[in-house]
């Protein structure tokens, strides 16, 4: 249908086009990768410089993939585990609104569970995938980017993620 396969490219141009913009961001805006890095750090991930290379490589990866419609369901789980890192590391507990100080959650969840539903969407007709006969959607799709993503935000979370403590003192 002409109609899935235009919401299906609306999505994957949306996220991934905001998600390559987020990644140029943090290698060239503002403070750079070594400004990435010790944000990184403030909120606890470490090390701050491995991961902002590692996210920064990951968003503009992902970013380029979803916007060419190629391995749609692995990109889709690259942003999900992404977007679960950012949600539990930083904005959680700011609560819901973006609006709030420090910025709550709702931005990158609803990027998640988009990047989830695209997953199981799969990437439509007007993408690489479909040129060279990769199908994967449906259940398939969403448990490639939901418990994927989940499993990547969940090992950086355990073995890299330490709230509370100031740098150099793990």
């Amino acid at each position: 249908m002409i109609e899935v396969d235009l919401g299906t490219a609306i999505l994957r141009l949306a996220i991934g086009g905001t998600m390559l913009a987020h990644g140029l961001n943090h290698a060239f805006g503002g403070g750079r990768l070594a400004g990435t890095a010790r944000w990184f750090e403030s909120i606890g991930i470490r090390p701050g410089r491995l991961h902002a290379a590692t996210a920064t490589t990951t968003e503009v990866g992902a970013g380029l993939l979803l916007v060419l419609g190629a391995l749609t369901p692995l990109a889709a789980a690259a942003v999900v585990g992404t977007m679960g890192v950012a949600l539990i590391a930083n904005h959680l507990r700011n609560g819901f609104f973006i609006f709030r100080p420090g910025e709550g959650y709702e931005y990158v969840l609803m990027i998640a569970l988009a990047s989830a539903a695209l997953g199981a969407l799969g990437s439509g007709r007007w993408s690489v995938d479909h040129a060279v006969g990769f199908h994967v959607d449906g259940w398939a799709g969403l448990g490639i980017a939901f418990l994927g993503g989940g499993f990547g935000s969940a090992g950086v979370l355990v073995t890299s993620w330490r709230p509370g403590r100031a740098a150099g003192r793990d």
